[in-house]
């Protein structure tokens, strides 16, 4: 059996439409996705962008299994698959696995706080051991602004130890470089492939062994966040990271997920993408018009969103 090879590059946390009544709506999601591979960006669908925490097990396998039948890439797929409910994870991880996908993005079971490197060492083995899949290949998610149960580098020495072939990498939204300097000093010589959590520390994560990025803005700004990851041994790499900090920074001026979809309802001539599940809100029209002004003015675009 040929080995599926490892993702490197840049990933967008797939923002999740819905439709009118709420529901997740498949097709606006298969086109989206469907233009972000065209970008050259690859799909950690079911990432916290993705409201992933608001949406039902049975919604992500439905969603899951609608891209794959549409014919996109599984080997280009990283679905967050990590539940606080150890069958839930089990579940998903299985079934992306059934599917093909190059890996999984796990979040630590995040409801209780305070846990032990003893405690989260078996989730994870439970569900690589449950799983029970060669090829599974995890990455694991530390986000502790959101979560508040943080990764840490003896936790990922012990899993390393135990499963050397599934433990895959991580992607670090602590929003700390330092922090993932140093997952990258202890262990990309090793083969642990790290994510930055956002394209501002793109260029540095790829400087320092990095395997790229998954960032929320990659679902609205992909092909340059791609371009920098391709180029970023050129000359001109840093006046590339400093336009991407300039469209990052517009969006965090606004609530991201809200945002996002926004800029792609207006972009993509398409209001309905505006619609985000409670308990999230959606920006008063007058925030959107102050976001597409502000974008407009660095000349900001989604070439190619239209008419997918």
């Amino acid at each position: 059996m040929t080995e599926t090879p490892r993702i490197a590059g840049v990933l967008s946390p797939v923002v999740t439409p819905f439709g009118a009544d709420l529901v997740p709506d498949p097709e606006r999601f298969v086109r989206h996705c469907r233009w972000l591979l065209s970008q050259n960006v690859g799909l950690a669908v079911f990432g916290t962008n993705s409201e992933a925490n608001s949406l039902s097990v049975e919604e992500k396998i439905e969603l899951l299994d609608r891209l794959v039948a549409a014919g996109l890439d599984p080997a280009r797929m990283m679905p967050g698959t990590g539940c606080c409910a150890l069958p839930d994870s089990v579940r998903l991880t299985a079934h992306a696995m059934k599917l093909g996908c190059g890996g999984v993005l796990m979040l630590p079971p995040f409801y209780y706080k305070g846990v032990s490197d003893d405690g989260l060492f078996r989730s994870f083995a439970e569900v690589i051991e449950r799983v029970g899949e060669a090829r599974l290949r995890v990455y694991l998610y530390h986000i502790p602004p959101v979560a508040h149960v943080p990764i840490t580098t003896g936790l990922v020495e012990r899993l390393l130890a135990a499963y050397p072939t599934q433990i895959a990498g991580m992607k670090d939204s602590g929003g700390d470089w330092s922090n993932t300097q140093a997952f990258l000093d202890a262990f990309a010589k090793s083969g642990f492939d790290v994510f930055a959590g956002s394209e501002t520390f793109l260029l540095q994560n790829m400087r320092h062994g990095g395997a790229g990025c998954i960032s929320a803005t990659a679902n609205v700004h992909p092909a340059p966040i791609a371009r920098l990851y391709d180029t970023w041994r050129a000359a001109g790499a840093d006046a590339q990271q400093t336009r991407l900090d300039v469209i990052r920074g517009v969006f965090q001026k606004f609530p991201m997920i809200p945002a996002l979809k926004a800029a792609i309802a207006h972009h993509g001539r398409d209001a309905g993408w505006a619609t985000v599940r409670p308990p999230l809100v959606a920006l008063t029209p007058a925030h959107a018009r102050a976001l597409v002004a502000e974008l407009d003015q660095t000349q900001f675009a989604m070439p190619g969103l239209v008419g997918r």
